[in-house]
């Protein structure tokens, strides 16, 4: 008869060693879940602000370029080069046709080098 009334006891303390332990397991399973959650977080942010600074530095660098072309353009230079631009390309272009004349004409003037076939 003891031995059922110390049973409740018995269970009890099992019980309480049981939470006990098991909040002593998982105290270092939550410190370790907290400390990955705080890296994930550093190095979310870590990279957030790369993009932010990349973003930054492509915006600034469009920017100049734009400078750089209005500046062009109201001076007057960036007209008159790409007139010149035309000019040369239009030139090459003209001496590249009169090369190919002439060959056609130099190779239509040289005699035959394959002999006719006899009939």
């Amino acid at each position: 008869m003891r031995h059922i009334r110390s049973l409740p006891l018995v269970l009890l303390m099992t019980m309480t060693t049981l939470v006990s332990l098991e909040s002593i397991a998982a105290e270092p399973a939550t410190n370790r879940a907290d400390a990955l959650s705080e890296k994930a977080e550093k190095a979310k942010l870590r990279v957030e602000s790369e993009q932010l600074q990349k973003a930054r530095d492509a915006a600034k660098q469009t920017e100049e370029r734009q400078k750089k072309v209005l500046e062009r353009q109201e001076s007057g230079d960036w007209e008159s080069e790409q007139r010149e631009k035309a000019q040369k390309q239009f030139n090459q272009r003209e001496s590249r046709q009169a090369k190919y004349l002439r060959e056609a004409k130099e190779a239509a003037s040289r005699e035959r080098k394959i002999p006719k076939p006899f009939k």
